[in-house]
């Protein structure tokens, strides 16, 4: 009877267990299409041939990043910020230059697009981003490769800006895109994070590593809980949250992630609801973005707002919402934003707003293919294969989305 017992809970328990593997199974990635990566693995398991060129091109990339010692942080720069924290992450505005009729430049005066080379000075915003480059190229190559190097150095690096009390980042943008002369901050500044969504598909991509503990994913929440009250109740986040051009949108695609990936299904359901109204109000009737295509790089700008469009529209899936066939009531939609913008995406057609300088197709390639794979866009594809040999970002393209 006892040893009967002792079988029948043995049984339960190792049932038990394969469900929770079952389910811990599950890619848990928000912006990338978990069922395109698992396709791909198992096609580059096969050595599928149009994949390998892509695969070969990304552990390239892993491996520079390898040889890379230092880790990124927001440690290294020479400014000091206001708070007199230097684990304060801290940037000047972009398209603000010193004003040559003053004598000091003060305050400085608006010179839209055209991006002010002081601002290389200060290292935030250039660490922030080779620090998402990194993790997310380490992190794609352990997945596919199943190699731990990779996943070890991701999980350093991730470590080192969100976790180490010597060189973590503090969970606030309290001192971004300021404007000498006029403040410490802006609520604008909140669009240098939006690729933290990134790092949070990283993590899942990293889940299954021995060097991803359930010590560093309870650290990194936690800190992305912080950063999302902060983001949401914040002056800077509230100015940014009213916003009515692409930063407002982009800061819905940050909230929805961060409220994703914390498990915060209250702000996540607030937050599509928010998109749809943006959708209304800030698209006209033909696809365009008014305030988009005032811009004096106005291509740029409506292919920018698409972007997180379309991270919004993969997440919805998250909770049971079809936003890549959402219509509002006016008819307005991701799909017909997206529809209007191919032809200038695909260079088939002139741009018919104003571009003071080049546009970079291969930057918005990811629209063509997740286009061609959401919307069955047959012209999509001639567009992405001929920017596919150009940057390391086409080749992570390609493997994380179904183009093939």
């Amino acid at each position: 009877m006892i040893k009967n017992k002792f079988y029948w809970l043995l049984t339960i328990s190792m049932f038990c267990i394969n469900m929770l593997k079952s389910q811990d199974s599950k890619l848990n990635v928000f912006t990338m299409d978990r069922n395109a990566l698992e396709i791909n693995k198992a096609k580059l398991k096969k050595n599928d041939p149009k994949l390998l060129p892509s695969y070969k091109k990304l552990l390239n990339v892993a491996d520079e990043a390898l040889a890379v010692k230092e880790l990124y942080t927001v440690m290294e720069k020479k400014q000091i910020p206001p708070s007199g924290d230097m684990h304060d992450y801290m940037t000047i505005a972009i398209y603000f230059w010193p004003d040559p009729t003053k004598p000091d430049g003060l305050p400085y005066i608006r010179r839209d697009g055209e991006i002010n080379p002081e601002t290389k000075d200060y290292k935030d915003k250039g660490n922030i981003g080779l620090m998402i480059k990194s993790v997310e190229c380490l992190a794609l190559a352990y997945y596919f490769s199943d190699d731990e190097k990779y996943a070890e150095k991701a999980v350093a690096q991730i470590k080192a800006w969100f976790l180490d009390p010597a060189t973590k980042m503090n969970p606030n943008l309290n001192f971004a895109q300021a404007i000498k002369g006029k403040n410490d901050g802006r609520g604008i500044g909140l669009i240098e994070s939006r690729e933290f969504v990134l790092v949070i598909d990283a993590i899942g991509l990293l889940q299954h590593s021995k060097h991803w503990t359930s010590k560093e994913q309870t650290g990194v929440e936690d800190w992305f809980k912080a950063y999302l009250e902060w983001f949401s109740t914040s002056k800077n986040g509230i100015e940014e949250m009213n916003a009515k051009n692409n930063h407002g949108i982009w800061y819905d695609a940050q909230k929805l992630g961060f409220a994703l990936f914390t498990k915060n299904d209250k702000v996540a359901k607030s937050t599509i609801e928010s998109v749809k109204e943006r959708l209304e109000s800030q698209m006209d009737e033909t696809g365009f973005f008014p305030l988009e295509m005032e811009r004096t790089i106005s291509l740029h700008y409506e292919a920018f707002i698409l972007e997180p469009l379309f991270w919004i529209a993969q997440m919805g899936s998250f909770l049971n919402e079809d936003l890549w066939n959402y219509e509002t009531p006016k008819g307005k939609s991701i799909k017909k934003g997206f529809e209007v913008l191919v032809p200038y995406l695909a260079n088939e057609k002139n741009w018919i707003g104003q571009q003071i300088k080049p546009f970079e197709y291969d930057e918005y390639s990811s629209l063509l293919a997740k286009g061609h794979y959401k919307y069955k866009c047959s012209s999509c594809l001639p567009g992405f294969y001929k920017n596919l040999d150009k940057k390391a970002d086409q080749s992570i393209l390609h493997l994380t989305t179904l183009i093939d």
